[in-house]
């Protein structure tokens, strides 16, 4: 078995089956997290709820996928929403972010019953009760907070400190004013709140003491304002193993020390615990893909670096321009060969800064070959863009040796359909 295999298939006979750039996801990955997820939390502790981070990858497929393993879906914008919409995703179980929803998204939200919408700042609160009036329905909410918290982690994906565009901040004359207000509408049921403090964690003391924070506020309200705190969602940004250090740990290193030190602070402040939520995205999709790509043209520069270009890049992968996100990578059809050259992987794009892998060891390399790029399921996909006029590749999901294409590669037509 000389070529490299992702989910019992072989990624050479799929670059020549479905072309490259080709993004290649597997099902059998994402239900062994969402396994892990139904074991290791929701099985294992009462009053808990999990559900996926939609803005990590986001396809009807996915969609179908974790509604069919049981979890809900987190939508950040109106076209998420209605993705799930269209594949009869269960309204009750969807909760609706963002820092700026706009009138028409709410309507959206409110017209097909979701499940929650997490207020980012007061000024949705009006508009949340004039849609929810206008249709005569009563919506679920929770209030964002920041709880003041400093994640290890890029400050591009640093979402719980002080400053910072999301969330409402831990000042008594806002959050309470907008508990006060809240509690008097009619077409508003405020159940608790939510935090999210950042993206690609590998330690879990940032979430205790966030839990800690939101705890302390738990008992303010009750004692201050009579609000009891029915739900807190913590967020999600569950680190996965990229390139170098890191590496995914286990679910219930974050959720067991979460919800110890929930249990924790509720005996002490003598709270009844509320529902526990959780909203992993790239921890259950991020190593379930990979990219395929072409090797075309191989530049040495003698004495300083060998630069190998391939046909995809910035335009399907952002993250290393973006963050300067660090990625693994091999020869899918010369996987057993020794890697005894360094190159740097290029993309096509004219951007001096279109580079997706530094100094990379790969075997002889020629034009033709196939890489595979590992880990790109989380924020590839999702992210990629027509720069340069380059049209989006196909979606691949593979199963136990089995194929099938979820997303069509993009045609130059597609990218001009709207324009007149």
């Amino acid at each position: 078995m000389s070529n490299f295999y992702f989910g019992e298939c072989d990624t050479v006979e799929l670059a020549k089956k479905y072309g490259t750039p080709l993004y290649v996801i597997s099902e059998d990955y994402i239900k062994e997290r969402c396994d892990e997820i139904k074991h290791d939390f929701l099985l294992k502790y009462k009053k808990t709820m999990a559900v996926y981070a939609s803005k990590a990858f986001l396809t009807k497929e996915m969609a179908r996928i974790i509604a069919r393993e049981g979890l809900g879906l987190d939508v950040v914008s109106g076209g998420e929403l209605y993705t799930a919409v269209k594949v009869n995703f269960p309204m009750d179980k969807i909760i609706f972010h963002g820092n700026n929803k706009t009138e028409e998204e709410l309507e959206l939200a409110i017209k097909n019953n979701v499940g929650r919408i997490v207020i980012d700042n007061l000024r949705e609160i009006d508009l949340i009760e004039k849609t929810a009036e206008k249709y005569d329905k009563r919506v679920n909410i929770l209030f964002r907070i920041s709880p003041g918290v400093n994640s290890h982690t890029h400050k591009y994906i640093s979402t719980g400190q002080v400053d910072s565009k999301f969330g409402i901040p831990l000042d008594d004359n806002i959050i309470h004013r907008g508990i006060k207000k809240v509690i008097n509408y009619k077409h508003i049921k405020l159940l608790g709140f939510h935090f999210h403090i950042g993206s690609q964690l590998f330690e879990n003391d940032t979430y205790i003491r966030a839990v800690r924070v939101i705890a302390g506020l738990m008992k303010e309200v009750k004692d201050e304002l009579g609000f009891i705190t029915k739900e807190l969602n913590t967020g999600g940004g569950y680190g996965i193993h990229y390139a170098g250090k890191g590496e995914r740990k286990p679910l219930k290193y974050f959720t067991d020390a979460i919800m110890g030190e929930l249990e924790k602070c509720c005996t002490e402040y003598n709270l009844e615990r509320p529902l526990l939520m959780i909203e992993p995205g790239r921890w259950i999709i991020g190593e379930g893909g990979i990219t395929l790509y072409t090797i075309g043209t191989i530049k040495n520069i003698p004495g300083v670096r060998t630069y190998v270009a391939v046909d995809g890049g910035m335009p399907d992968n952002p993250r290393p321009s973006l963050y300067s996100a660090k990625y693994e990578a091999v020869v899918a059809n010369k996987i057993l060969d020794e890697r005894n050259e360094i190159v740097t992987i290029a993309g096509k794009c004219c951007e001096t800064g279109d580079i997706l892998i530094w100094d990379l060891k790969v075997p002889k390399i020629e034009s033709g070959d196939i890489l595979a790029i590992i880990s790109t399921g989380a924020y590839n996909y999702s992210m990629a863009s027509n720069y340069n006029r380059i049209p989006k590749p196909a979606v691949v999901m593979v199963s136990q040796g089995k194929d099938k294409l979820i997303v069509k590669r993009e045609s130059y037509d597609d990218m001009l359909k709207n324009e007149i």
